[in-house]
């Protein structure tokens, strides 16, 4: 059994995801808490496997419980969020820099079109939760706890093979993507010298408040895609809701109201695709965490193609089903956490002309 503590403010809400999650016979809510306060006490007491955490409550908000709860007990945390409130979706995601493993919206109520399938992806995400390995995180100032989010732009140092001309960046991810987007772009520093386009697996409704945490928390320029952009060096492109992403040509993104691939509307799969046949050498590809399959053939093919690619490491993903799988279809260049991967891009773009071995582990 999945033991689940749900903190959620609203009775009504609370009664919902209780709901739901014990319809499932694997999963047993074990506790409940109103505020973020209670959450932290109860995520010590109860020892729960997975905690689902509400944003906006009283006493003590869903962030700075989230904080706590990974400082003094760490459990995988799933912020369970309204998606029409545009300030509780920038905190969702800084709780996601807090330690929280995943964001995703709050089911609507029984009877109402969305609540199957917004049901269905709270129970699948629970259950793939508590499979994650979650970390300690260090105890910080209460200055430095509240301080608005900078970049840090500090790329470990990395070399690579040789010299060779990119144009453009074409990073895939899913679950716990968000974190390693951020710590990924927030150490290349600006500006960066090519495009950088990005699918990433997200509930509808939250791609327009992540885009802006993202260009807040990583400090590059970052877009929502519009069908026939220019793309412009130095930006950030992330796929919108609903739509397919490729290369028009070398210059611009075309949205497509193309079929979902494996399930999935934007697929990594259909962008990196269009990125081998558009780029072929002059692209480096990049599978983050995240479960399934998506985009792991295709960066296959990016690699046949010529282009430098990379897959995550498993040490470092929150799931590591799309890199694992890329790495075991041998289309990953190298394997490597996202602050590594921004250091040899940045070594890449600084040109340097020294050797690294494929496949090579942290």
């Amino acid at each position: 059994m999945i033991k689940v503590l749900v903190v959620e403010d609203s009775a009504v809400l609370r009664e919902l995801l209780i709901h739901i999650l014990e319809a499932d016979p694997a999963i047993q809510v074990i506790g409940t808490a109103n505020n973020g306060e209670e959450a932290v006490i109860a995520a010590q007491s109860k020892q729960p496997d997975v905690i689902t955490m509400d944003i906006n409550m009283p006493r003590m908000n869903g962030f700075e419980a989230t904080r706590q709860i990974m400082e003094l007990a760490p459990k995988p945390i799933v912020i369970v969020t309204s998606i029409w409130n545009p300030k509780e979706v920038s905190t969702s995601f800084r709780a996601v820099e807090a330690g929280a493993v995943a964001v995703i919206a709050t089911p609507p109520g029984i009877g109402h079109p969305d609540h199957q399938p917004l049901a269905q992806e709270l129970v699948q995400t629970v259950k793939s939760m508590a499979e994650v390995k979650v970390v300690r995180r260090w105890a910080r100032t209460r200055t430095a706890a509240n301080a608005p989010v900078r970049a840090m732009h500090e790329a470990p140092k990395v070399i690579m093979p040789q010299r060779r001309r990119v144009q453009l960046v074409a990073i895939g991810t899913s679950t716990g993507g968000p974190l390693a987007l951020q710590m990924m772009l927030a150490a290349l520093p600006p500006p960066l010298p090519v495009p950088i386009v990005i699918v990433q697996h997200m509930a509808a409704g939250f791609v327009t408040g992540f885009v802006e945490w993202l260009g807040q928390s990583a400090g590059h320029p970052t877009h929502v895609v519009t069908d026939d952009e220019a793309l412009q060096a130095g930006h950030v492109y992330v796929a919108p809701d609903g739509f397919q992403m490729k290369m028009k040509d070398r210059h611009t993104i075309k949205l497509t109201q193309d079929d979902p691939e494996h399930g999935l509307l934007p697929s990594v799969s259909y962008l990196f695709r269009s990125v081998a046949q558009t780029y072929g050498a002059q692209a480096v590809g990049v599978l983050l965490t995240g479960m399934g399959r998506d985009g792991a053939a295709e960066l296959k093919m990016m690699r046949d193609a010529g282009a430098l690619t990379f897959a995550q490491d498993k040490e470092s993903s929150i799931v590591h089903g799309m890199p694992g799988e890329a790495i075991r279809l041998e289309a990953a260049t190298y394997i490597l956490p996202p602050e590594k991967i921004a250091g040899a891009l940045h070594a890449l773009w600084s040109q340097q002309d020294h050797h690294l071995s494929p496949q090579a582990e942290r």
